[in-house]
């Protein structure tokens, strides 16, 4: 059985602090092929599509669609503050390799 991506309550946090929700968008998590490591993750605020998974938390969604989600099992999203700057994150562990700055990754 395919277990979900998880959310942290500090990326929930994070999309009530911009007001995703009141503004109908959630973050869209999606993997595409390319990057340095082969794929890539999308991150973006979206609208909500039929065919997804969501993720709620807080009032606050987060979505992941069908051909992402294989890619994205046991998958964690947070939420990072750090003297670079300040972005979702995805801690993957079907991923085999990553590139260093965390958006592309092989498996």
């Amino acid at each position: 059985m395919q277990m979900p991506p998880k959310v942290t309550e500090r990326a929930f946090e994070r999309l009530a602090e911009i007001g995703a929700a009141g503004q109908g968008q959630a973050l869209r998590v999606a993997v595409e092929g390319g990057g340095c490591s082969g794929f890539q993750y999308e991150i973006a605020l979206d609208t909500p599509k039929e065919d997804d998974l969501v993720l709620e938390g807080g009032g606050e969604k987060v979505v992941v669609d069908a051909v992402s989600l294989p890619f994205l099992e046991n998958a964690v999203i947070d939420f990072t503050e750090e003297l670079i700057g300040a972005r979702f994150t995805i801690d993957n562990p079907n991923a085999s390799s990553s590139c260093g700055c965390g958006t592309s990754f092989s498996m």
